[in-house]
């Protein structure tokens, strides 16, 4: 569910919205977004380094990347042009986790330019194809059945992320022969949680191979980094994280592990969709209402704007603006692609909507827009910005037939080839 305040904020000035920009739109509150990352950082004021590094793959918009940066925050990266995106938005070198998996060279190579980054391997395989280790390097970590995930990221015995645990002591070897001086560790096992106690047991497992990489290697890591994970209510349902908690008992872990020997890492978390899921929403509007074996309610967003629901059967909260007077049906709520699977909602108790209503679908701030593709030729729609000052402003526009149309021109190329060889024919 969206925060409470943002709902306030929007609704009133919603209906003019949709008049000046149309629809669909996927629209953030800058205000809230900020207000939840100072809370953060005031939450985990008692680990000395603390820094969160926000996940840019939740949503890639420098606008919302401004606001990382202005609260202090890094990046998570995991591509080339999420790198550039945190270059771009001021972030050095100590403030980018690279973050990727079956990474290429030519991706070590980008990462390492320009001051480099913080490299996080995500294989044993990895480490000779770094040209060089200037920077932190860390390994993500992969606990096996020892630990469950879940159905978006995978249990971890089968997820392609991580280096395996009999692996991990073998990884830091190679990366301190090849010359790597400053170390870190990173896991990520889950996602979406919202049980504190699942992450609190993470915190004592990476703790606990912190401990073992210094007893077996002599390593001090610089940090470790429990990734992201840390889930949203999306169902009114639901209760939030609790983040206080977590804090409070990580805390009393983390001090657990002081002795003379072993010198406690700074605390890193990568959080994307905490950052700023509940601060977004996609605005769609109602073209169709119709009757087949099931009652459908056809909107003009499809799952091209939002893939979270047909990806993972995920559940999105559903409001119909203006409609508190009116009866409830089930219906599904469909886009135009054609896919059955193409839904935001399946036997869904809703008002009866009617042509032209406004459909607000919540929690889309992270792992909305970003997750957007262009089957059927359907286009990626535009992105807004609720401001502090109550101005809306577009942050990104929509795509555009031209843009649809624009890899088909380039220079002609081909390579022929003899009949019935492989000789290439001049």
């Amino acid at each position: 569910m969206i925060s409470q305040e943002f709902e306030d904020r929007l609704t009133p000035i919603l209906p003019q919205i949709v008049a000046e920009f149309g629809t669909p739109f996927h629209i953030y509150d800058e205000a809230g977004i900020a207000v939840n990352g100072r809370r953060l950082k005031k939450t985990f004021a008692n680990f000395p380094g603390f820094q969160e590094f926000f996940a840019v793959k939740a949503c890639p918009n420098p606008a919302i990347l401004k606001i990382m940066a202005d609260l202090g925050f890094g990046f998570d990266c995991s591509s080339i042009p999420e790198l550039i995106l945190a270059r771009q938005a001021g972030a050095d070198a100590d403030h980018i986790m690279f973050t990727s998996n079956n990474t290429s060279h030519e991706e070590l190579f980008e990462a390492l330019a320009e001051g480099g980054c913080i490299l996080n391997l995500d294989d044993i395989s990895m480490i000779d194809k770094v040209p060089l280790f200037s920077k932190a390097v860390c390994f993500r970590y992969n606990p096996g059945a020892t630990r469950e995930g879940n159905a978006i990221i995978g249990n971890p015995e089968e997820a392609k992320y991580g280096v395996r645990d009999d692996q991990i002591a073998q990884a830091y070897s190679l990366a301190m022969k090849r010359g790597a001086q400053k170390f870190g560790l990173h896991t990520m096992i889950c996602s979406n949680q919202l049980d504190y106690q699942y992450m609190v047991e993470t915190v004592k497992m990476i703790l606990g191979v912190a401990e073992r990489l210094y007893d077996d290697l002599g390593i001090d890591l610089d940090f470790v980094n429990i990734g992201g994970g840390i889930g949203i209510p999306y169902k009114p349902e639901q209760t939030e994280f609790d983040i206080k908690s977590f804090a409070q008992v990580s805390e009393e872990i983390f001090n657990s592990y002081k002795t003379e020997l072993f010198k406690i890492p700074k605390l890193y978390m990568e959080s994307g969709r905490y950052m700023t899921g509940p601060y977004g929403v996609l605005v769609t509007k109602v073209i169709n209402t119709m009757d087949k074996y099931r009652r459908y309610v056809g909107v003009d967003a499809c799952m091209s704007s939002l893939m979270r629901p047909a990806l993972y059967d995920a559940y999105h909260h559903i409001t119909i603006l203006n409609s508190a007077e009116r009866g409830n049906e089930i219906v599904d709520v469909v886009g135009s692609l054609c896919e059955n699977n193409d839904k935001f909602a399946k036997q869904r108790l809703l008002p009866k909507a009617k042509l032209g209503d406004i459909m607000i679908i919540h929690d889309t701030g992270a792992h909305g827009h970003a997750m957007g593709f262009n089957y059927n030729g359907r286009l990626r729609p535009q992105e807004l910005m609720l401001c502090k000052d109550d101005t809306v402003k577009l942050i990104r526009r929509a795509e555009t037939i031209h843009d649809y149309f624009a890899t088909f021109k380039f220079v002609e190329q081909e390579l022929c080839f003899e009949i019935g060889s492989n000789k290439v024919k001049k």
